[in-house]
């Protein structure tokens, strides 16, 4: 049964996030004051809230945010755990976040009111729609310290076009909200104190779809990235007919189609 309009139907109690699913949108906070810098606990958490989103079918979206008791909406990961010791747990645990996203396919939103930087950076260009405020600033200094993003140095091209992408990785530079929206990496620039209003108006056109047709649609629109021509028209196709094809609800929105009638889906 959907659940009704604000009523909770998943939350679990974390250290550093705050975690719920509402409404059918799951709700990932970050709340570790100052400036949510990741670290690999905080990173086995995140990725545990976006595992119970998969059991939840008929979640249509994820929204990553930042407590209003933090100063950014994510600084990076941890300095400290980039030491020998720690930095395979590390990149594993960061990593493991993507990976988890890829898995449950739902539409991500990230809403950037303070600095994404480093990690923070990575994940705003991995969401499907960025929202950001005029003082959100964006960027990826890890180069500073003598290292790299790795998962930054492929999407970014992809997000931001290649030329920028190795500007923005190989000299650490900020990016304003207005540049960042030029550039592709933000989708829209609102006022301080309004990024959940505008969050709510794609939510409402979310929560009006079928969840299967956004899962499939992002999953192709991933995994066919970087393919030649032929190789992507047949991975989509694949998706299209052999995953997308046998849930009920792209039958159900052809047959309302026909009959003129909204659609009512099962979101399986």
């Amino acid at each position: 049964m959907p659940a009704l309009p604000g009523f909770i139907i998943m939350a679990t109690h974390y250290k550093d996030i705050q975690f719920a699913i509402t409404d059918r949108v799951a709700r990932i906070t970050f709340a570790r004051p100052p400036l949510n810098i990741l670290t690999i606990a905080m990173m086995k958490e995140i990725s545990d809230a976006i595992a119970q989103v998969g059991q939840a079918s008929d979640t249509c979206a994820i929204v990553f945010a930042a407590s209003q008791s933090t100063r950014a909406f994510c600084a990076g990961v941890s300095i400290e755990e980039h030491k020998p010791e720690t930095v395979y747990q590390m990149l594993d645990g960061f990593h493991s976040v993507f990976r988890a996203l890829n898995t449950v396919s739902k539409p991500v939103i990230a809403l950037v009111g303070g600095a994404a930087l480093g990690g923070g950076c990575e994940l705003a260009a991995f969401a499907d729609i960025v929202i950001a405020s005029t003082a959100a600033r964006f960027g990826q200094p890890e180069i500073k310290l003598g290292v790299f993003p790795p998962l930054g140095a492929f999407v970014l091209p992809r997000v931001i076009g290649e030329k920028r992408a190795r500007e923005l990785v190989l000299t650490g530079e900020l990016l304003t909200a207005e540049m960042a929206l030029s550039f592709g990496l933000v989708n829209h620039i609102v006022a301080d104190g309004t990024l959940e209003a505008k969050a709510e108006e794609f939510l409402t056109t979310f929560r009006q779809m079928s969840v299967p047709g956004l899962e499939m649609a992002r999953r192709a629109m991933i995994q066919t990235m970087g393919l030649g021509f032929d190789e992507a028209l047949k991975r989509a196709e694949d998706i299209y007919l052999n995953e997308l094809m046998s849930f009920k609800d792209p039958h159900e929105g052809v047959e309302a189609f026909i009959a003129k009638r909204p659609p009512r889906w099962k979101h399986k």
